[in-house]
């Protein structure tokens, strides 16, 4: 009971530090001290842990892919190139909110570290002119990213849930396809109600094949990601030095051009973030927590949903629930792909309501957007899906 109440008094203390507008690196890195201080770590370990998040290859990737991120989107902003893209759609779309919703769920297929940063631009893009709020601009944003993390083998969180199971990638795949629709669904739910469903005749450019060209720096990430399988900030090492030739930047705007992508807030961001995982681990929140559900003799369905779940929320990092509670799920329930599948839609729900999910933070942070007003969509749309889920659990078993 002890580690619950400390976690609590945790994400108590992120929700409302992240209510007064802090800058989330700080909020982490004062987060990641309170909860130091609740599990009395000694400074050793507190400087162990630090080690390990700035020195980690997820760090490194992180910084790199966010900062190469930053600079991709300025320049397709700058050259008016994503302004041609959201044109292009609006031609190629009569359905206002089809075009709302494209990019999200063009570049959520990437399965990158802080992708939300891509089509954030294009969100906002694609709602100038209509009275919504920057809370359900992010929502949309965010939630049109995510359906694919379901069902889509190029993410890791899946291909492991099956590995560690034995339960069939195929099998998972179909009994998790439910949840990716309902996903999709409600996002209509909640959102873009008052957006008309198609846009006045005037609106829609006319569009060819050539305005397809615009596409091309997009489509060159995802071929190189998602089918080639080159890391993110690699393919964006590549890319962005031919974008600056196309695209004719002189030499001497390079440097301006990196110093918007490699900045403090980027760095801060990351330490904070890492750091906080790091001292979770050190801690030993979450594997005393595991510990405490199973000795308390909690039922099983219970532990099956709280585990991932819970794991989730504190990690916010959908490979974090699978390895840390899958083995524990297994041993209380089997491994039978309505418990497994079950259990991975409750951790990556875990995981969307998460207040340090890098995603759900970049698009607060984009849109400015109030994180009560953003969960006032993101919860019951959420809960909706887990209703689904236990469902289908049901009707399999």
């Amino acid at each position: 009971m002890a580690d619950i109440l400390k976690i609590v008094l945790v994400l108590l203390l992120i929700l409302v530090l992240l209510r007064k507008k802090l800058p989330l690196g700080a909020v982490m890195l004062i987060a990641s001290a309170g909860l130091a201080a609740l599990y009395l770590m000694s400074p050793q370990r507190l400087v162990e842990a630090a080690g390990r998040a700035a020195l980690s290859d997820v760090s490194i990737k992180l910084l790199l892919a966010l900062s190469l991120i930053r600079i991709f989107e300025l320049v397709l902003r700058e050259k008016e190139v994503m302004a041609a893209m959201m044109s292009a759609v609006k031609g190629f779309f009569s359905n206002r909110k089809a075009v709302i919703i494209s990019m999200p769920l063009l570049i959520g297929m990437l399965p990158s570290l802080g992708g939300a940063y891509f089509s954030a631009p294009m969100v906002k893009e694609a709602t100038t002119g209509l009275k919504m709020p920057p809370e359900e601009k992010a929502f949309i944003n965010y939630w049109y990213r995510h359906p694919w993390e379901f069902i889509l083998p190029l993410y890791p969180g899946i291909l492991l849930a099956a590995a560690v199971s034995g339960v069939p990638l195929a099998h998972l795949i179909t009994a998790n396809l439910a949840y990716a629709v309902v996903l999709f669904a409600t996002g209509f739910l909640y959102s873009m109600r008052g957006v008309a469903e198609r846009s006045p005749h005037a609106e829609r450019p006319k569009v060819g094949w050539r305005d397809s060209i615009n596409f091309l720096p997009v489509a060159a990430v995802l071929v190189s990601v998602a089918l080639l399988h080159v890391e993110l900030h690699y393919a964006l090492l590549v890319i962005i030095p031919i974008l600056f030739i196309v695209l004719r930047y002189r030499v001497r705007e390079i440097p301006r051009l990196i110093r918007y992508g490699f900045t403090l807030e980027v760095i801060s961001l990351i330490a904070g973030i890492m750091f906080f995982k790091e001292t979770m681990e050190a801690s030993g929140a979450v594997k005393n927590l595991s510990a405490f559900f199973i000795s308390h003799g909690i039922p099983v369905i219970p532990i099956v949903c709280l585990l991932p779940f819970v794991t989730g929320l504190l990690t916010g990092h959908t490979v974090g629930f699978v390895g840390s509670t899958f083995p524990l799920v297994m041993n209380v329930a089997g491994n039978g792909l309505p418990i497994i599948s079950l259990a991975f839609a409750a951790g990556f729900l875990g995981v969307l309501v998460s207040p340090v999910h890098l995603c759900l933070v970049l698009t607060r942070e984009y849109f400015r957007a109030d994180m009560a007003g953003v969960y006032r969509m993101v919860v019951p749309a959420s809960a909706i899906i887990f209703a689904v889920a236990v469902a289908e659990y049901l009707v399999m078993r």
